[in-house]
């Protein structure tokens, strides 16, 4: 694999710093701290490019909160100055990294997401149903993912790229972010929120993802992050090859299978990137349907207080309807179009 050099001055070029503030605002440009490093925009940015070409840069701590759904999840929220610093990477290193994924690679990639994954599922069941009498799917996960991440397992892999020592060392200081010891071979934990732990993370199970495909050569393989799913006729194979994967998580990545993990016929249908698929149809999840139903309600009530405006809930719906178009979800439609009119 040919390595590439020259890139740290590409990342500290002003322009790319202006287009990373103008990507870390998108959507928040009113948010306080965004509002406050802009007001001296171009003072800040030549400060954050000397530290960077000075390489006296220090990530500052991350503001933490809690999320609960869908399951409990702690969220790292970095400063504007260090969110900055993360695009101007990901600007110069996106593009090298993404020509190492495979094709069914659907996260955090510009024209994959979780519809994309959903229609090329759908179409992996249909040739494997033509292929074969039985089809068979293991579904995955990988336990504890983001926290599990391996620190210099992972910069083992960025280097497998990225020869530039500058760069590299710019990745240390981000992924050690005021970590304990940087001696310590079982330091772990990306920092779920965070721009560059979503690219990291997605490149450290690229290793699973070719072992997968070009060593155990699974033909109907599809990942999204730490979900991943593998359709074949037999299945005492895929408990073989779940066998085979459990062993290279352990032994190359320092990762474990969710126990959860299973194989089942394909006819039950497969929940997977937000919904149920069959070869011939795909619905929404009933806990999400009921989820949403009850968020609609609230959302109703605190308009009628007063406490937010119909405008809110408008972009509540459109979101949830967005969803549903992706499914056979004609009645779900109907529904969430009659509570936002009346």
């Amino acid at each position: 694999m040919k390595r590439i050099g020259n890139l740290y001055y590409k990342i500290c070029d002003f322009q790319n710093l202006h287009l990373a503030f103008y990507k870390t605002a998108k959507g928040r440009r009113y948010d306080h701290d965004i509002l406050k490093f802009k007001t001296h925009l171009e003072e800040n940015l030549i400060q954050l490019q000397i530290e960077l070409l000075n390489k006296t840069y220090s990530p500052s701590p991350y503001r933490t909160f809690k999320l609960y759904e869908p399951k409990e999840r702690t969220i790292y929220v970095s400063p504007v100055k260090d969110r900055v610093v993360h695009h101007a990477v990901m600007n110069v290193v996106e593009p090298i990294w993404d020509r190492l994924f495979i094709y069914d690679s659907y996260a955090c990639r510009k024209g994959k997401g979780t519809h994309a994954g959903v229609q090329r599922t759908v179409s992996f069941l249909r040739k494997a149903i033509q292929k074969w009498n039985k089809v068979y799917c293991l579904k995955c996960d990988i336990s504890k993912f983001f926290p599990s991440i391996n620190h210099h397992i992972l910069l083992q892999v960025i280097q497998k790229k990225i020869k530039c020592k500058d760069t590299l060392w710019l990745f240390e200081t981000i992924i050690f972010n005021n970590s304990a010891d940087k001696n310590d071979l079982e330091s772990k934990n990306m920092p779920i929120g965070n721009l560059i732990s979503q690219w990291s993370a997605n490149l450290y199970l690229n290793e699973l993802d070719h072992y997968i495909k070009h060593i155990l050569k699974i033909e109907y393989y599809i990942r999204y992050m730490d979900d991943f799913i593998l359709l074949h006729e037999d299945k005492t194979y895929l408990r073989e090859i779940k066998s085979k994967i459990i062993a290279f998580l352990s032994d190359r990545l320092k990762l474990k299978l969710n126990p959860k993990s299973d194989i089942f016929p394909i006819n039950r249908g497969i929940d997977f990137l937000g919904y149920r698929t069959w070869h011939n149809n795909i619905l929404l999840r009933k806990k999400n349907i009921i989820k949403s139903t009850k968020r609609f309600k609230k959302l109703k009530s605190l308009c009628s207080q007063g406490l937010i405006d119909r405008e809110r809930i408008k972009c509540s719906v459109s979101s949830w309807l967005g969803h549903c178009k992706h499914a056979n979800a004609t009645r779900v439609i109907e529904l969430c179009i009659e509570k936002i009119s009346n």
